[in-house]
């Protein structure tokens, strides 16, 4: 069977679930001996890219979790754009947590905490809503399991929602740990946390690569055009060019 990435796949994926008696629930619901499933998303890279995937699930009537990156050379949430994605994002039903760069901190328990408080403090600031769950980036393997709550948040690799109830990842645009119609979990009707990352799935189906070229075309154009709106200099030796790109 082929598993494509793309929006039209994701929407398949989704409706699929439900096929199969499914139901897509928080990390508060879920019950590791039901048919649940949790939808993670990790914004990696675009808030744009999860604003489409977030209005895919709104179209089905399921909510999502979307883990925002503070400390990122890709995109800032702050931005007059980014901050109205992300106020969609949550006006659709969806939820809000922090993606905390667990590979600044090593093994470092306590500088770790301290981090995500701040961290969650500040997202709190910029969507003004509660931030109350912690998703990590690029962590080491003491985190993976580790049952302690982060500066008194859940975060997404306690037992509960790691061990104890079946995990799939699309991570670097494939899956990790195999396609989550062939968990083991999913084969035996057992709940589910599933982990994608928007920006594997935004548009038609190319390679990863491909993909992430596209990113990279566009982030070029976008940090143009703004150098151009904020500096004449620059303004008036190049012509303002019209991104073409989704992302």
């Amino acid at each position: 069977m082929v598993h494509e990435f793309s929006s039209l796949a994701y929407q398949d994926l989704l409706q699929g679930f439900g096929v199969r008696g499914y139901a897509i629930v928080g990390y508060d619901q879920v019950d590791p001996s039901k048919k649940h499933i949790i939808l993670r998303h990790d914004i990696d890279m675009s808030i744009e890219s999860a604003l489409r995937m977030a209005n895919i699930e709104a179209s089905l009537k399921v909510s999502a979790h979307y883990f925002v990156l503070l400390r990122s050379e890709l995109y800032n949430p702050y931005t007059k754009d980014n901050l109205k994605s992300l106020e969609s994002i949550s006006s659709l039903g969806h939820k809000i947590g922090l993606h905390l760069d667990a590979s600044l901190y090593r093994s470092d328990w306590r500088a770790l905490e301290i981090a995500a408080d701040q961290e969650c403090k500040i997202l709190e600031n910029i969507i003004q809503k509660e931030v109350n769950l912690v998703s990590f980036h690029r962590p080491n393997k003491d985190l993976l399991g580790n049952g302690q709550n982060i500066a008194g948040r859940m975060h997404t690799y306690q037992p509960r929602f790691f061990k104890e109830i079946g995990y799939c990842s699309d991570s670097r645009g494939a899956w990790k740990y195999g396609h989550p119609y062939d968990h083991d979990a999913f084969k035996q009707g057992k709940a589910l946390q599933l982990l994608t990352h928007p920006i594997w799935w935004d548009g038609g189906s190319i390679s990863a690569i491909n993909r992430l070229t596209e990113l990279v075309e566009t982030k070029n154009l976008q940090f143009q055009n703004s150098l151009g709106e904020n500096c004449e200099t620059y303004q008036e030796r190049h012509s303002m060019k019209t991104i073409s790109k989704k992302y």
